[in-house]
């Protein structure tokens, strides 16, 4: 597991990625809430000295163990389903920054659970996301997140737990004199990728692979982002397209669990923006209820691309916020359907309300679900000039090397 030396650089960095992905300094007095499952309650120990230390307000709150969560879902009507907790609007409405420590004891517990169920629990509290979507477009809330190892999420990756554990501490750089250093390198690599991407006027992109063939339109005034601090680790520079024109074939070779189930093998078919199942080596059921869990579930919510040599994590870790951002062999592209970023808007953050979201093709939806291709790929963009440039491939971004 971590000793104490890699959790105090785990808060370290953590706190590193709240204070990147708000870009404006905190100030005294500023709320912080801590979130964390049972078995990380060593790391929010150290993430909670360390915001004291900081003079702002922690609030720590804790996650509900597998047991609870699926005693609630068995049992929740649709009224206790949708109840909104007194006073969770004013605290959201006041938050400077928000730190998730994941750690769960299960990830399979809700598989038998109605995704109907799910899925209203999930649109009666979208108003709190929408709260701080609102907040950080502003710069004046941060987030971040990071994992744990336990024995749940290493049995069912495979890997033992203390291989596990060490696919951790490689990723977030805990194995480094100076973690914070560490990312902050990173950090500036990053933003020149993603400058030399935002320096092109591109009507689509067009991926391709064994298993894949699909074209994303960014749309109008889009900006690829990305290693911001907002997860921890995270390597891949994404952006939310213009939903309405995605087009083609987009498979996932890449397994994911989601809300206990497993699913391997997606394989998605876009018309004219809506996405269908055209099948799935397993789970296909699943992944059609979750498509249809609001109008905008079966719609593209982001595209991302990972470069294998900015990402350390090189084994399937059973959850999203690793797997994501699998580097490995040959890098990774992963899509999201649902909802999109906010952020990812080239413009004032002031200026997107709800009505330009809707005009620029940003699409709106309570899921946000990652699908993940590892496969070898090129990445084309066709720019609105008529030339066209590979963007990726290998593994990598292809930006041209500096004189």
């Amino acid at each position: 597991m971590l000793s104490d030396i890699q959790l105090e650089k785990y808060a370290k960095v953590l706190f590193w990625g709240m204070q990147k992905a708000r870009v404006t300094p905190f100030a005294p007095g500023d709320i912080v809430l801590i979130r964390t499952d049972l078995q990380a309650l060593a790391l929010a120990e150290k993430m909670q000295a360390l915001v004291l230390a900081k003079g702002l307000n922690p609030v720590v709150r804790m996650n509900l163990p597998s047991t609870l969560e699926k005693g609630f879902f068995t049992g929740a009507g649709q009224d206790q389903l949708s109840f909104v907790v007194p006073g969770d609007r004013e605290l959201f409405e006041r938050l400077g920054g928000l730190v998730s420590l994941l750690a769960p004891d299960s990830i399979t517990h809700l598989k038998d659970t109605p995704p109907a169920k799910i899925a209203s629990f999930s649109l009666a509290r979208k108003y709190l996301r929408d709260i701080l979507d609102r907040r950080e477009a502003m710069r004046e809330f941060g987030w971040t997140l990071c994992l744990m190892p336990t024995a749940a999420l290493a049995e069912n990756s495979g890997l033992s737990l203390g291989d596990y554990a060490a696919q951790i501490i490689r990723a977030a750089y805990l194995d480094d004199a100076d973690p914070v250093e560490a990312w902050e390198g990173i950090f500036r690599q990053a933003e020149g990728v993603k400058a030399w991407l935002n320096g092109m006027d591109v009507e689509y992109y067009h991926v391709q692979s064994a298993s894949t063939d699909l074209r994303v339109y960014p749309g109008e005034s889009r900006r690829w982002i990305g290693v911001s601090g907002h997860n921890i680790p995270s390597f891949e520079l994404f952006m939310s397209p213009d939903h309405r024109l995605t087009e083609g074939v987009y498979h996932a070779d890449q397994p994911s669990y989601r809300s206990g189930n497993l699913v391997s093998g997606v394989t998605l078919e876009f018309s004219e923006g809506k996405a269908r199942v055209a099948g799935a080596e397993q789970g296909e059921a699943f992944v059609r209820s979750q498509l249809e869990m609001d109008p905008g579930a079966c719609q593209l919510g982001e595209f991302s691309l990972t470069d294998k040599r900015f990402s350390r994590i090189d084994a399937f870790m059973a959850h999203t916020l690793f797997d994501e951002n699998f580097g490995g062999e040959h890098g990774n592209c992963h899509v999201a359907v649902g909802a999109s970023y906010a952020d990812t808007y080239a413009g004032d953050p002031a200026e997107l309300t709800e009505e330009r979201k809707k005009e620029l093709g940003f699409n709106d939806s309570a899921l946000h679900w990652d699908l993940v291709n590892t496969e070898p790929k090129k990445v084309t963009a066709f720019l609105r000039d008529g030339t066209k440039t590979v963007i990726y491939e290998d593994g990598m971004f292809a930006m041209p090397q500096a004189d």
